[in-house]
This record gives C-alpha cells, sequence and structure tokens, in this order.
C-alpha cells in the first residue's frame, strides 16, 4: 500500500527535498485539510456527519479521503465519539495560533489601504 501523506525525505509538491516543513506544507495545503483541521481544534470528537456539515457540506470523498491521510500522519485519529485531533495535532494546531493572528493583522492592514 503507497503512503497517501507527503513522506519525509521524498520530494513532495514544492520540493524535491521532502524537508519536514516541505512535507507538513504539501499536508496541509491540500483542499479542506485545514478546515477540517480546524473543526477539530476544540476537542471535541465528531462523526463523519458532523464533521461534514461543520466543513460546509465538503464532498464524502474528499472528506474521506483528507481523514485517511491525516489519520496516516498522526494527527487525526477516530475513537469511539468520532474523529479528533491527536496529541499531536492539537500540539499542531497551537503552533498555528501565531500565524494565525498574523494573518489577521494583515488582513486588517490590506483591508485599511484598500479603504485609503
Amino acid at each position: 500500500m503507497t503512503s497517501a501523506v507527503p513522506l519525509l525525505g521524498h520530494p513532495v509538491r514544492g520540493s524535491r527535498t521532502g524537508r519536514p516543513v516541505m512535507a507538513l506544507l504539501d499536508l496541509l495545503g491540500r483542499r479542506g485539510t485545514l478546515r477540517l483541521l480546524w473543526e477539530l481544534r476544540d476537542g471535541h470528537a465528531q462523526s463523519f456527519r458532523l464533521l461534514r456539515a461543520s466543513a460546509d457540506g465538503i464532498s464524502p470523498s474528499v472528506l474521506n479521503t483528507r481523514l485517511k491521510e491525516l489519520r496516516e500522519a498522526r494527527l487525526v485519529e477516530l475513537a469511539t465519539a468520532g474523529y479528533g485531533l491527536t496529541p499531536q495535532g492539537m500540539e499542531l494546531m497551537r503552533q498555528l495560533k501565531p500565524l494565525n493572528r498574523w494573518a489577521e493583522g494583515w488582513a486588517a492592514s490590506t483591508a485599511a489601504q484598500i479603504v485609503s
């Protein structure tokens, strides 16, 4: 079985080296991936159906593929209550919070430039 997630040390989208950060950016850049992680950020598990609704009706096939990739990457796990972030997935979301704050400031400054 071939891996669905970018492999470290192997060429990934945007990089021939497969450095860890490039492999992560390849995974996170896939359609719907960041949205799914964002919807799971509060630590509450969600069923496939609830997660699909939370992610604005992402197609079932894309959702299934992304969940498979995220599980293989050990960022998401399936428990009795549904899909949730692993401790590693929770840490990733904590690390992304400063980037989110920066993006909000960038958006505000960009909007201010457009208005002026």
